[in-house]
């Protein structure tokens, strides 16, 4: 178990952000009106729309560092993570620049004073009483969409052994300085679930708070239906984002649930591109990405960019 942060605890938020300059706006502007943060690092990956001159004109509690090159989410938030533990943050609020936390969303948060790795729900921006990242229920197979069926398996407001990671999570110095941080060279795609996955394997307590709320676009449907509708695959249109979900998800896999899991994602993944959407083109893609993974190599995803 981990040490409970203090009362007067040192709270900075880290934001991630590449090219998409108005919606960072709108988020700084929030969080500026945010009482307990400390202060906001925004971590630019490497943007070309104005995003660091922007950055440069805010107030002292709003800092901005620029990469050299775009290294993904997950370099961002693991400079943007060290970054805050250098600061002497004892909690960091972690966040992409496309989500907004409502007003009371922080507050909420810190009145949990038993976790190490907690975040909010996040929603729907246009039906705010639809998650847009759908919970699997804790002690079975149920997957959840609706805000109700959340709060209806929810235990003192919040349920235990899951969390969002990086869309308005908390961590704790203590679970930083014990696990390290996200792994960088994933660049997109599995880094937030690999520290999720590492930080319940130190013993880490975990929780969804469901009276906190993040909004957030909706990303259209994370599940493809296949194997006639027994199951789901993450396909995306995009190249990159496949390339990673498939080098990184098998990693995941391998690392933390063992070969057999890592094997039935590959017969997965084989399946959905020979039989569900035939694509000779996507499953050698796939093939590649996971063989790259496998051998330690993370710089195929960059003939994608």
């Amino acid at each position: 178990m981990y040490g409970v942060p203090p009362a007067d605890a040192r709270v900075t938020a880290v934001v991630v952000t590449f090219n998409r300059l108005s919606l960072l706006q709108g988020l700084v502007e929030r969080l500026e009106q945010v009482p307990e943060l400390a202060e906001v690092l925004v971590v630019d990956n490497a943007s070309t729309d104005g995003t660091g001159e922007w950055l440069a004109t805010r107030g002292d509690r709003v800092l901005g560092r620029t990469l050299d090159e775009n290294g993904g989410g997950a370099r961002g938030f693991h400079d943007g993570l060290a970054w805050a533990v250098e600061r002497e943050a004892d909690l960091v609020w972690l966040m992409d620049d496309d989500g907004l936390p409502d007003p009371g969303c922080l507050a909420r948060l810190l009145e949990e004073k038993d976790l190490d790795f907690w975040g909010p729900l996040v929603v729907d921006e246009a039906q705010p009483e639809r998650l847009v990242f759908p919970i699997r229920l804790p002690g079975g197979t149920r997957v959840v969409h609706e805000l109700a069926d959340v709060r209806r398996a929810a235990t003192a407001g919040r349920i235990d052994g899951i969390v969002i990671p990086f869309n308005g999570v908390l961590v704790t110095r203590e679970l930083v300085q014990r696990i390290g941080l996200p792994r960088a060279e994933y660049f997109i795609w599995g880094d937030d679930h690999e520290y999720r996955l590492r930080a319940e394997a130190a013993g880490a307590r975990i929780a969804t708070v469901v009276d906190a709320q993040v909004r957030h676009p909706s990303v259209g449907s994370l599940g493809t239906p296949m194997m006639f509708g027994r199951t789901t695959y993450n396909h995306s249109p995009s190249d990159l984002k496949h390339y990673c979900m498939a080098r990184n998800n098998l990693l995941n896999l391998r690392e933390y649930k063992g070969w057999p899991h890592a094997l039935a994602f590959v017969a997965k993944t084989a399946w959905f591109y020979t039989f569900t959407r035939p694509s000779p083109g996507r499953l050698a893609m796939s093939v590649r990405a996971m063989y790259d993974g496998l051998r330690g190599d993370f710089t195929g995803h960059r003939r994608y960019l």
